[in-house]
């Protein structure tokens, strides 16, 4: 006997094309598409499948809904869906909604990325890297516990006030001072928690100082994936 689970999103009724446009772009197909009596949509790609429902008054800025997709190729995923919306909007959006955020490695043994439609679905894609699926123990050393912390609270727990307090803290410490790749991470991933809350102006200050940061050869070649993070966001 063989199960499938299919995921039921919600979504804002009047959003459902640019929805439907937004899967579209990544590669789904849409195989049904209702808007009367009711708003219902599905779509399609490979073996995965989302079935959405109108919600009349649903607000997509206070979404907490969303599924976990697991691939054998999350970086070939996160390419092909990069490419596909910046082929439909003319850039990657990084920030508002919809938007598609960075590759990471995260403590609990799985590469992943977070995107998220335009009616506030979070659809997170990952890959498993480890056969320990557990949390890592944080790092004990003061900026790598921090990053270690933030990753998790922005990414995992979507919790981006906590994230960003935990990054403030430390980068207002005078009595230590992280490494500049450290530094560079921190303001950057700072700089994206400040962009995905609105804070605009406060997030190119914080970009603009991770720019600053003077780096060595080896120094970048090991920030590499932060510094492309970096220029993303700075469009």
């Amino acid at each position: 006997m063989a199960e499938t689970t299919i995921p039921m999103l919600p979504c804002r009724s009047s959003l459902i094309q640019p929805v439907v446009d937004f899967y579209t772009a990544l590669g789904f197909r849409t195989t049904y598409l209702q808007k009367s009596p009711y708003v219902y949509a599905v779509v399609e790609r490979g073996a995965v499948e989302l079935q959405l429902y109108g919600m009349k008054d649903y607000d997509p800025a206070a979404s907490h809904s969303g599924c976990y997709v697991l691939t054998d190729d999350v970086d070939a995923l996160h390419t092909a869906f990069r490419a596909g919306l910046k082929a439909a909007h003319g850039r990657v959006p990084t920030r508002g909604l919809p938007r598609i955020g960075p590759l990471k490695d995260m403590s609990y043994g799985v590469r992943q990325f977070l995107m998220t439609d335009p009616t506030g679905n979070t659809i997170r894609v990952g890959q498993p890297i480890s056969e320990d699926q557990s949390h890592r123990p944080a790092p004990k050393e003061t900026f790598a516990r921090a990053l270690h912390m933030a990753d998790l609270f922005a990414d995992s727990k979507q919790d981006l006030p906590g994230a960003a307090k935990i990054i403030d803290r430390v980068l207002g410490l005078t009595d230590e001072t992280p490494t500049p790749v450290q530094k560079v991470r921190l303001l950057v991933l700072r700089g994206d928690i400040a962009q995905r809350m609105g804070e605009t102006e406060r997030a190119a200050g914080l970009l603009a100082e991770a720019a600053a940061v003077r780096l060595g050869p080896d120094d970048r070649e090991s920030a590499a994936d932060t510094l492309a993070r970096l220029a993303d966001l700075r469009g």
